[in-house]
């Protein structure tokens, strides 16, 4: 009888196993699987490192933020190699390049770096921004092997990651929902999908939808003073000709993605709606510009994904308008709650992304067809677009309604129209004294401690009176000590020099190096009567 071929020994058996039988415990992670989950810990060693900031050591709760994010990603790695001792692949990789990925980093990084330049915040901020794209990428590959999926590498999470960082900074004390908001975001864009054009897509532009998220909280909670985003909001025009950057950057996006039609007609319903307001009610509708610089920010690089928006040019027109209607809806209702109104670009983009499809099926279904669909190719159309974008945009920059200085910059404008009774000047010039004494200003505060003593324009309030008018003492602006003394019968007096230097700085840096001579002249130009007196009679 002949004997069985012996079996042929495994030459990668482990020790501890018998010849040719099966191994009794878990097969190992393959080699490729090893090399590929070296990259996520690579990024979370180097969100390590950055934990040794000399800011985020100054701060524990900062310090805390960074360790509790690095153990969750350590441990998720540590579940998800346990699981890959049983899996029959390797975790997969591909490289993926889109040109409206990179494009926008780089118009975005032109943007931090001009803005911080003028801005000094956001060049301080650098280390914790790029600790949050080492966050981000771990996080969304380890997102994508938890669920079997291929990553695609590319720079998908970089303008996600900016785009927040653009709008909304939570303060050090609270930044672990700064790396919350960007998981937030990278699981909204990997989770939340639907069936269109016969692929599967995500829903929600991710920077927007996490963005809108919480900000809805922030509102709700009362709790904006947990983030820096008033500051993001206002400090843009410290920029100079800020408007006129924008408009450049928006036209390379307007020409690689055809999105023209999206940001010229928000662009124009905003700035139309403005218009009819001001002719209504003899005031600005945002305080001191057309269309604020955050809003026209956002028509740029917030609400025009490709992914998430119409194909038609009908569509992207009236995805436009919505989006206009949209943010001009939302300054009211905010505006109306007392919340602050910097929220306003952000709230209404995930609402348009939900109806996307309708809008493309309405448009495709209607006999309404523009002239150019018949004889244009889509280049051409948007190349003609464009040149309509920028006509419009020269006639806005020629009458001064982009960089140029605004009704609403002088602070004797929203004097009168208080006095006259006009909708919201009164709430507005409150808001603006507020700004200005937050700044140092001796005689907004002089101001504001006055309004608060006689209680016309604000619920009369003697404490917050004394407190204001013990700063603007600080301040040494005197009738602010005299009012401590008699606070019954407040007194005022016109503003300094150095309050004219705030006063006048017209969205933009401070006058600090001004001569009196032309800070006076300024001043007569803003509307306030005793420098033009001051000029008529040829002092300083």
């Amino acid at each position: 009888m002949s004997r069985a071929p012996k079996a042929p020994e495994r030459k990668n058996a482990r020790p501890g196993t018998s010849k040719g039988s099966a191994p009794a415990d878990r097969p190992a992670p393959t080699p490729a699987a090893a090399r590929v989950l070296w990259m996520p810990l690579a990024l979370t060693m180097g969100l390590a490192l950055l934990a040794f900031l000399p800011r985020v050591q100054a701060n524990a709760s900062l310090s805390w933020s960074f360790r509790a994010a690095v153990a969750g990603l350590l441990v998720w790695q540590g579940v998800l190699l346990l699981r890959m001792r049983n899996a029959p692949a390797a975790p997969q990789l591909a490289v993926t390049l889109r040109a409206n990925h990179y494009v926008q980093v780089v118009v975005q990084l032109a943007l931090f770096a001009y803005w911080g330049w003028y801005w000094r915040p956001i060049y301080d901020q650098a280390g914790l921004i790029a600790a949050q794209l080492l966050f981000g990428y771990a996080f969304q590959m380890l997102l994508a092997w938890s669920r079997g999926e291929p990553y695609r590498l590319g720079f998908g999470p970089i303008p996600i990651i900016f785009s927040i960082n653009i709008f909304l900074w939570f303060r050090d004390d609270w930044f672990y929902l700064q790396f919350l908001m960007v998981a937030v975001g990278l699981l909204g864009k990997d989770l939340l999908l639907w069936h269109r054009e016969g692929r599967m897509r995500h829903i929600f532009n991710p920077s927007a939808f996490t963005l809108t998220l919480f900000s809805i909280a922030l509102i709700a909670t009362n709790a904006t003073d947990l983030t820096r985003g008033s500051e993001l909001a206002s400090t843009l025009t410290l920029a100079p000709n800020f408007y006129t950057l924008m408009f450049l950057a928006g036209l390379v996006h307007m020409y690689l993605f055809s999105i023209t039609l999206m940001s010229a007609v928000a662009a124009a319903t905003i700035f139309g709606l403005s218009a009819w307001y001001a002719g209504l009610t003899g005031v600005p509708y945002f305080i001191d510009s057309e269309i604020p610089a955050a809003v026209f920010l956002g028509l740029h690089l917030l609400f025009t994904d490709p992914a998430t928006s119409p194909r038609t040019a009908l569509g992207k027109a009236l995805f436009g308008v919505l989006y206009g209607l949209g943010v001009f809806a939302s300054y009211e209702w905010l505006n109306a709650l007392g919340a602050p109104t910097f929220y306003d670009k952000l709230l209404c983009v995930p609402l348009l992304n939900l109806i996307v499809p309708a809008i493309d099926r309405a448009v495709r279904s209607a006999p309404l067809r523009l002239p150019w669909q018949l004889h244009w190719s889509p280049m051409t159309a948007n190349l003609a677009w464009m040149a309509v974008w920028i006509a419009f945009f020269g006639a806005m920059t020629a009458a001064g309604k982009t960089d140029g200085r605004h009704v609403g910059d002088s602070l004797p404008f929203w004097e009168r129209a208080c006095e006259s009774g006009r909708r919201h000047a009164c709430q507005t010039l409150i808001q603006i004294e507020t700004s200005y004494c937050a700044d140092n200003s001796g005689w907004a505060c002089n101001e504001l401690g006055r309004h608060y003593m006689e209680g016309t324009l604000v619920a009369p309030d003697r404490e917050q009176a004394l407190t204001l008018f013990a700063r603007a003492c600080e301040g040494r602006f005197q009738p602010g000590c005299l009012n401590l003394l008699a606070p019954d019968t407040p007194q005022t007096a016109n503003p300094r020099a150095l309050d004219l230097r705030l006063l006048l700085r017209e969205r933009g840096l401070n006058l600090m190096e001004m001569a009196e001579p032309d800070l006076y002249a300024r001043a007569c130009e803003h509307g306030w009567a005793f420098a033009c007196e001051r000029r008529a009679g040829g002092l300083p």
